[in-house]
């Protein structure tokens, strides 16, 4: 009878299968997303609720944007006194977008704002149709211009250049570039200086090497120059003051111009000879 082969293996086998895992592995993966409903229901309110909140916003959108909510008026409550009602009904016909909700506010603002004479607007929502709109109206208080270019403006009481045509009786100033509100305070202070002579300050200008030149309403000009340490124009000016209605009496002549830029006196001008006036120190 012949021998059975013996097929046993000498040494024992292993076999190794990727990803195997043994029997407390199996447990765990039979744990996994799927086999745990609390997890699912979470996640599945949680989707529910964005898509809600989504669905909400879009017909809240849609809904606002529908033509429901139309604006019928702009109610003005400041009168305005140089601003027209035309150029507001055009202003306001040409940035009103849209319906009492989805109108942009800042937009319509900026809109008023760039009319000449307003300086500052304000614009609210009246239920259920209607704007208010508040007008800060620029107060012109002398005609302003820039000594470099020639371009005529006006200053309004805080100092500020904005451009607007007007007639009104106002003194003019000039400059250069950014220096409206420092001119106009030296105004009101060469206009206080002058006031003994009965005259009124018509006009100031400041050259571009910071020299003074001042104009009174009955044509006369006076010639300040520059600040200097010694003498001062503020002091120059105070000593022509004083000496002017006796030295007017003994010229007899109409003057010109008053050239105060000399450190212990002034030259006088009569009319007639303007050209000199322009001469001597600088």
């Amino acid at each position: 009878m012949p021998a059975l082969a013996d097929f046993r293996p000498r040494t024992p086998l292993s076999l190794q299968v990727a990803g195997s895992v043994g029997a407390s592995g199996r447990g765990r993966m039979r744990e996994g997303l799927w086999q745990r409903p609390a997890l699912l229901n979470l996640i599945s309110d949680v989707l529910m609720l964005f898509a809600a909140v989504a669905l909400g916003y879009a017909a809240v959108v849609w809904f606002l944007s529908r033509p429901l909510f139309p604006l019928r008026e702009v109610v003005v409550l400041t009168p305005p006194a140089q601003v027209t009602t035309q150029q507001l009904e055009y202003v306001a016909r040409a940035a009103i977008r849209g319906n009492f909700f989805s109108v942009d506010l800042e937009t319509v603002r900026a809109a008023f704002e760039k009319l000449p004479w307003v300086r500052h607007a304000e614009v609210r929502r009246r239920w259920p149709d209607a704007l208010e709109l508040r007008l800060e109206e620029h107060q012109a208080v002398a005609y302003w211009t820039i000594s470099d270019s020639g371009d005529t403006q006006l200053v309004n009481r805080q100092g500020e250049v904005f451009a607007a045509s007007s007639n009104a009786d106002m003194p003019a100033l000039s400059g250069p570039q950014g220096t409206s509100g420092y001119v106009q305070g030296k105004y009101r202070e060469f206009s206080e200086m002058v006031s003994p002579l009965g005259k009124k300050l018509v006009a100031l200008s400041l050259s571009a090497r910071e020299a003074w030149q001042l104009k009174l309403e009955d044509g006369m000009v006076i010639v300040l120059g520059r600040d200097q340490e010694k003498v001062p124009v503020a002091e120059r000016l105070t000593r022509f003051v004083r000496a002017w209605p006796q030295t007017q009496e003994r010229l007899g002549v109409k003057v010109a111009v008053a050239d105060l830029r000399y450190p212990s006196g002034f030259a006088l001008t009569p009319v007639g000879d303007v050209k000199a006036a322009t001469k001597g120190k600088k």
